[in-house]
């Protein structure tokens, strides 16, 4: 199967992305990395070769990214769907799935496991707000919306899918329009600002529509091509993961993180912050092998730490 992967980012969020290639070519991904970025182009990526509509940086055999630059007003977030189309349409026609990653998420397995994984469907990650009954008020609520622009429940859905990552098979890539244009919608209707990806209005106020998520997740029920499925454990929001490991709000980002104070404060380092210093360095070296060599030892002192100091449960 000929598979390509794509995240967008900007600003410190490069280093969610190194470490997110060194981890997926780690285990055995190889093949095209489509990075959309807004802003400057990371500082680690050297010796750029410029293709048609894109920037190329070469990190090992078989593998690269390409960068392409973005000028879209909306959040990144809510321009996943976006991007992903565009792809297809102007620079990868011929891959049969594509996948998307957020760059706050580090891989934890085998590259093949994808492919099987999206092979079978539409591959999706459950949500730490996972159980949403069909009946759930916010749901019903969402439904209401497409009601009300034309669009009919073609499935009932009893859980919550993040965002932060999706698998697509070729044939199925309408799911994306249908995304796309709910968003838009969300903002005609006045209840989305697409540059402002959490407007604190959305939450807490009818139709209920937060982010770019609540709108995948409306799509999903809008449309009835196949889901593969797996449930929190899979971006490691419950122990048990084998899959990815996201650093979600209302998490630090690992690469912002102060780890020994953290703990001090009775937050020791997560699996996440582990796994993202594990995968800094290569191919890609994101930091000096002094700083690399320090944020080692804050993560063992950090964890020796949090083996006695534990912020109580909420």
């Amino acid at each position: 199967m000929k598979t390509a992967i794509c995240t967008v980012f900007e600003k410190d969020y490069h280093y969610g992305v190194g470490a997110l290639v060194n981890s997926l070519y780690h285990h055995g991904f190889r093949g095209i990395f489509w990075a959309g970025y807004r802003g400057n182009l990371p500082p680690w990526a050297k010796s750029l070769k410029t293709g048609n509509g894109y920037q190329e940086f070469p990190i090992a055999e078989g593998c690269a990214i390409r960068f392409v630059k973005l000028t879209t007003r909306k959040h990144l977030g809510f321009y996943k769907p976006d991007f992903m189309s565009q792809l297809w349409e102007e620079y990868c026609p011929d891959v049969e799935a594509l996948f998307y990653f957020d760059p706050d998420i580090v891989n934890k397995c085998r590259w093949d496991f994808y492919e099987n994984w999206v092979s079978r469907g539409i591959a999706l990650c459950g949500d730490s707000w996972y159980l949403v009954p069909a009946n759930h008020p916010k749901r019903l609520a969402w439904k209401e919306f497409a009601d009300q622009n034309g669009f009919v429940c073609e499935r009932e859905l009893d859980y919550h899918y993040n965002s932060g990552f999706i698998g697509v098979p070729k044939n199925y890539k309408s799911i994306l329009t249908i995304w796309q244009k709910l968003e838009e919608l969300g903002e005609m209707s006045g209840y989305a600002n697409l540059q402002d990806l959490y407007a604190d209005h959305t939450f807490h106020h009818h139709p209920y529509l937060y982010g770019d998520q609540t709108y995948l997740n409306l799509a999903l029920m809008l449309n009835t091509d196949p889901l593969s499925t797996v449930g929190p454990d899979g971006m490691d929001f419950i122990p048990g993961g084998t899959i990815m490991s996201h650093a979600t709000v209302p998490n630090v980002k690992p690469w912002r993180k102060k780890l020994m104070l953290s703990a001090l404060k009775g937050n020791a380092p997560t699996i996440t912050d582990k796994l993202y210093w594990q995968h800094s360095q290569t191919p890609i070296q994101l930091y000096s092998t002094a700083k690399f060599f320090w944020q080692k030892c804050e993560i063992l002192v950090g964890s020796a730490i949090g083996r006695f100091m534990r912020r109580p449960p909420m």
